[in-house]
């Protein structure tokens, strides 16, 4: 890689080649792979900030990229992902969800909180673009393990149902049975 400083002063990465393909070919996998995307301008942010949020994304597994957006162009053509380059503006960084779709959403969202500077621009979630104003529906998207208890808790409730309709004629007699008891010592 060749580095070059701009009139203004920022370092600017020169990419060859060979360098540009090794980058589309490795976002195109795992665009492939990802649940959701979720892009945002981080224009402003400096670098702590930049590092926190790469801690945060790789605990919650998030792939977190910043690349060009002519190669994320390429790198997005023939994945469900190809719905957002109209999004593709400005300097852009990528939150790809490997695991749960909303992790991304819920990852941009807390950082946007500590971040005025931080703009979420557009999300993806299985091929549909949504603008920015979803990122508050797309982070309530329940958890992999919340959704595995919500689908446990819907299929025990039938069986749990069976068992209290079984067991009540038996619970009713008992009852009936201590009532008339009470009723005989009363008398006695």
């Amino acid at each position: 890689m060749r580095y070059a400083i701009t009139l203004e002063g920022e370092l600017k990465v020169a990419l060859n080649l060979e360098d540009k393909k090794a980058i589309v070919a490795e976002v195109s996998e795992v665009a492939s792979g990802a649940m959701s995307l979720v892009v945002a301008d981080y224009r402003g942010l400096d670098v702590p900030a930049m590092t926190k949020l790469r801690i945060k994304a790789r605990e919650n597994g998030v792939y977190l990229r910043i690349i060009r957006n002519t190669l994320a162009r390429r790198a997005f053509k023939g994945t469900e992902l190809e719905c957002m380059e109209s999004a593709l503006v400005g300097p852009l960084v990528f939150g790809f969800a490997q695991n749960e779709p909303g992790a991304a959403a819920r990852l941009f969202k807390d950082f946007a909180k500590e971040n005025e500077t931080f703009e979420v621009k557009a999300l993806s979630v299985a091929g549909q673009y949504y603008g920015a104003e979803h990122l508050d529906a797309v982070a309530a998207l329940p958890t992999r393990k919340e959704a595995l208890s919500k689908l446990a808790a819907t299929l025990m409730a039938p069986a749990t149902k069976l068992v209290r309709t079984i067991a009540e004629p038996h619970s009713m007699l008992v009852r009936a049975l201590e009532d008339y008891r009470k009723k005989k010592e009363g008398n006695a």
